[in-house]
């Protein structure tokens, strides 16, 4: 394999006077690493987007919007905004479906500095209730779903605005979306700061509730030249090692668009790296296999990015064979780790895409590593290299790095790194070190610096790309009267990676049936965090000496009940 071409390709790229040259700068109280070339703030990167005018950009169902006409959008609701009193620094908070309003709505926010909050669109009304008291936004867009649950806690509006985005029938309260656009107006003049607050994103909890996670401007910009820059070297070192060029002039990349924009798979890398290329997003109202082929065929579709399962469903639909994914190039894996068996059907089956991964989080804006092509295909079980704007090492329980090849928890630090959890500070202090962020996986680093993740440090269970974290699933189900005691884990899912499953104990005298629990948790807590499986147990769950929960012991006993019954 070509690991020599590619280390000197990645040196080149990010030397002085290249493309991604790295420099070191002070960010918030720390020397970071950061790109010299990049774009300031999101708002002069959306804004040099302009020149591709007359390209198809927003594409869902039979509806389609030029770059031109998105501009138009973005600028009027950007306007109707200030207009309403909206400042820089302030939030707006968007909860709806993957329509096309949501980029219009965030390129608007992100270009006057005002932190778009991506609202769970799974979440229940109590969730809800939680982060728009969290985030505290001024203007709220929610579409007919979002508003009926939200309709169900009224005393959440307050002196909101609430703006109605295909909503039938919305009452006089809502402002409907039409109007806003109506408004018109040109694109307001506003200097937003790289360190400004871009987005507010939200993670599962470690104590029960979400965490809004600050993704500032700069961290935004540095993912996507991460992203550029990781397709950049690979190429270059392909070309380098086989002397066969990438094509002079590439097609404009058609992305559909799989996983919600609520989260930094779909927004910070899919919506990002297409825009930058002027290429065009394809919305799906929800995940099928079958319908994502039709789209791909009809659109001709360039990448798909999603959780791992979709490429699988993808290759094993019965309308593959008989579908034209000859548009397809890459196939992409993100939100969970994609099993080498996956690489490798990818890489045989679909005679025209390679596969490509990027490991991340919320915290660092998007990826951390990313590989493709042959390098994918000759390391599977890795995520690749850590992308030049961070440090990154592996460490014991004290901080200390261990050795090449050994195993420790990763922490990087670098550009893309957020700025913290909002009304958190005990949290981000937790896991934000003098500028490293502890990453709560269990990882370890080969001698070309690819990075491999072999375990979790957190008691977190990974369903379908969503990361619930078992604290929060426990502080649910402690809140019906009939619980002694439960220990929540993940059970190995074929299909989601990971389900959610529980050993639970009772109080004397009382009685509670598996669907009465998911009932219970599924009227507090959104479907992806009710259990799947549930252990009603009739002694004391085991713990070690300092009284906690024996979580993997559990796991491991009740697994493999379940895989013998």
């Amino acid at each position: 394999m070509h690991y020599a071409e590619l280390a000197k390709a990645r040196a080149e790229l990010i030397g002085p006077g290249g493309t991604f040259e790295i420099v070191e700068a002070e960010i918030l109280g720390n020397r970071i690493r950061t790109y010299k070339n990049a774009p300031p703030s999101i708002r002069e990167f959306w804004l040099s987007t302009v020149a591709f005018a007359d390209r198809p950009y927003l594409i869902y169902q039979d509806e389609s919007l030029t770059y031109a006409e998105t501009h138009q959008r973005v600028n009027a609701i950007a306007a109707w905004l200030m207009a309403r009193g909206v400042a820089p620094g302030d939030r707006v908070a968007i909860a709806m479906r993957n329509y096309p309003e949501w980029m219009q709505i965030y390129w608007a926010c992100v270009s006057i500095g005002v932190a778009a909050v991506g609202m769970n669109a799974w979440w229940t009304p109590e969730e809800m209730a939680y982060a728009l008291d969290d985030s505290r936004p001024k203007v709220l867009f929610l579409d007919g779903e979002r508003l009926a649950r939200f309709r169900e806690r009224p005393e959440l509006a307050g002196t909101m605005t609430l703006v109605g985005v295909r909503t039938d029938g919305a009452d006089a309260a809502v402002v409907p979306f039409a109007d806003v656009i109506a408004h018109g107006g040109a694109m307001p003049d506003v200097k937003v700061d790289p360190d400004d607050d871009a987005c507010i994103f939200y993670t599962s909890g470690t104590t029960g509730f979400p965490k809004g996670a600050q993704l500032t401007h700069r961290g935004c910009v540095a993912n996507l030249f991460n992203m550029l820059y990781g397709t950049a070297a690979q190429a270059l070192a392909v070309e380098r090692a086989t002397g066969v060029a990438p094509p002079a002039d590439p097609p404009i990349p058609v992305t559909l668009l799989t996983t919600p924009l609520f989260h930094v798979t779909a927004n910070n890398c899919g919506a990002y790296l297409t825009t930058a290329a002027g290429g065009a997003l394809v919305h799906m109202y929800r995940w099928d296999a079958g319908d994502a082929l039709k789209l791909i065929e009809r659109h001709r579709v360039s990448s798909m990015s999603g959780v791992p399962i979709m490429s699988r469903e993808l290759i094993t639909h019965p309308d593959f064979a008989t579908t034209d994914t000859s548009s397809l190039l890459a196939l992409s894996g993100g939100g969970a780790q994609v099993p080498p068996d996956l690489v490798l059907k990818i890489d045989e089956q679909v005679a025209t895409a390679r596969p490509t991964t990027g490991y991340g989080m919320t915290e660092t804006c998007g990826i951390i590593t990313s590989v493709s092509g042959d390098f994918f295909v000759d390391r599977p079980d890795s995520a690749g290299p850590a992308m030049p704007v961070y440090e990154a090492k592996c460490v014991d329980d004290d901080g200390n790095t261990v050795p090449t090849g050994e195993v420790g928890e990763l922490w990087v630090r670098g550009a893309a790194v957020i700025k913290g959890y909002i009304n958190k500070p005990e949290a981000t202090a937790s896991t934000i070190t003098d500028g490293w962020l502890h990453t709560g996986d269990i990882a370890r680093m080969d001698e070309d610096g690819f990075i491999y993740i072999v375990d979790r440090k957190k008691d977190m269970v990974l369903r379908g790309g969503e990361n619930v974290y078992c604290a929060e699933v426990e502080a649910v189900i402690y809140r019906h009267a009939a619980v002694a005691e439960c220990c929540v884990f993940g059970v190995a899912d074929e299909r989601l990676g990971e389900e959610v499953g529980v050993a639970v104990v009772l109080r004397d005298g009382e009685n509670l049936s598996d669907d009465d629990l998911r009932a219970h948790c599924a009227s507090i807590a959104a479907k992806h965090k009710v259990p799947r499986y549930v252990w009603f147990m009739d002694q004391p769950l085991p713990r070690n000496a300092s009284g906690k929960f024996l979580r993997r012991e559990l796991r491991d006993q009740l697994s493999r009940e379940l895989e013998s019954a």
